[in-house]
């Protein structure tokens, strides 16, 4: 009770959330701007665009299975993020999370339950390593983490389209597609006669272990500080190195995770034609969070609820599914720009220095 009484008082983070409700809003009314715009039946397509995850059982249960893999990316870049790092990599973590899992699905022979939590530890050890390189190019040659890794990731899609094709390929398919996943493999649904699988609860059960390691452990409080203050934390007598290193291996680790929960979960083998790019939906949700990762759910959630919306409005209507990148758009640059939270401290600082300065002239009097 205190803590929440504290959040509604402390004006900073009541600030924040209220710049991301606006962010939120603001994107759905811009959204219903564009279809009336675009739109030959902008009613009937608002109507889908709005309502779509509530029309039919199937279509909420699209939205929580579309929640999962965008969970494990905001997860990831939270974690980044609370370093002050804008590393990008967690998409190749991601995308070679799941071609590990691919071989491990398809090669080895395991039992049930037991096979796809080989293949997610596998892959999130990948993946881990994977996040570790451009943490590793920025301290020893200051490279920018966010360039070293949006090139890498081309780097690790092409070298794991090539396993996939000469390594993993069904070649009784015409499309680029892996062989079967073994049975054993496979993630239990969680409703019958519905794509909603097992990896929802695993998402979910990450979401408190994140949170439990930032908020509740010494690993996730040095990660915090070094954010905050890489110079004091240095001064402090803290392994600066090492907390850098260890916090992206973590959120590699989490990107690999995810790939694996994704293949195991929705797939019956590997078709991915193109980079999904889920890392880019994990920036949107791990900013409307705030880097909390308690907070991911109700992002991810929201983030999912316009995906699954602008996919119903496009296959009923005459607005492309592609809009929603221009909702995207608006959400970062809104969230990215400190000048909104930045106009309401100001007014509130001037406020108290005007009220403190006319207390301490009165008592002068």
């Amino acid at each position: 009770m205190n803590t929440i009484k504290r959040f509604f008082t402390d004006r900073d983070s009541l600030a924040s959330l209220l710049v991301t409700v606006f962010a939120g809003l603001f994107s759905l009314l811009a959204g219903i701007v564009l279809i009336f715009i675009v739109s030959k039946n902008p009613i009937q397509s608002t109507r889908n665009f709005l309502l779509a995850p509530f029309l039919r059982s199937y279509n909420f249960y699209y939205l929580l299975i579309v929640m999962v893999p965008i969970t494990f990316t905001g997860l990831a870049l939270c974690i980044i993020y609370q370093l002050r790092y804008m590393s990008m990599i967690v998409d190749a973590s991601f995308y070679t999370g799941a071609v590990v899992a691919t071989a491990i699905g398809t090669q080895l022979n395991l039992p049930p339950g037991i096979h796809p939590a080989v293949a997610m530890l596998a892959a999130g050890a990948v993946g881990g390593l994977i996040g570790l390189l451009p943490a590793i190019l920025r301290i020893k040659w200051r490279a920018n983490e966010l360039v070293s890794s949006l090139m890498l990731n081309y780097v690790f899609y092409f070298f794991g389209s090539f396993i996939i094709l000469y390594f993993l390929r069904d070649r009784s398919q015409t499309i680029l597609s892996s062989v079967p996943f073994k049975e054993s493999f496979r993630l239990p649904r969680l409703v019958e006669n519905t794509q909603l699988h097992a990896g929802f609860i695993i998402a979910a059960v990450f979401v408190v272990l994140v949170s439990l390691f930032l908020f509740r452990t010494r690993w996730g409080y040095e990660i915090r500080l070094t954010g905050a203050n890489q110079k004091f934390a240095y001064y402090a007598g803290l392994p600066v190195t090492s907390i850098i290193l260890y916090a992206h291996f973590i959120s590699g680790f989490l990107g690999g995770v995810g790939g694996a929960v994704e293949m195991a979960g929705l797939y019956r083998a590997f078709i991915w034609q193109m980079n999904p790019s889920y890392a880019w939906d994990g920036v949107i949700v791990a900013m409307l969070a705030r880097k909390n990762p308690r907070f991911v759910p109700i992002s991810a959630l929201f983030f999912a609820y316009l995906r699954v919306g602008a996919d119903f409005m496009s296959r009923r209507g005459d607005v492309a599914f592609e809009f929603i990148t221009l909702l995207q758009g608006l959400i970062i640059l809104i969230l990215a720009s400190d000048r909104i939270v930045n106009y309401f401290k100001e007014r509130r600082l001037k406020r108290q220095v005007l009220s403190r300065t006319g207390a301490s002239e009165g008592g002068s009097r």
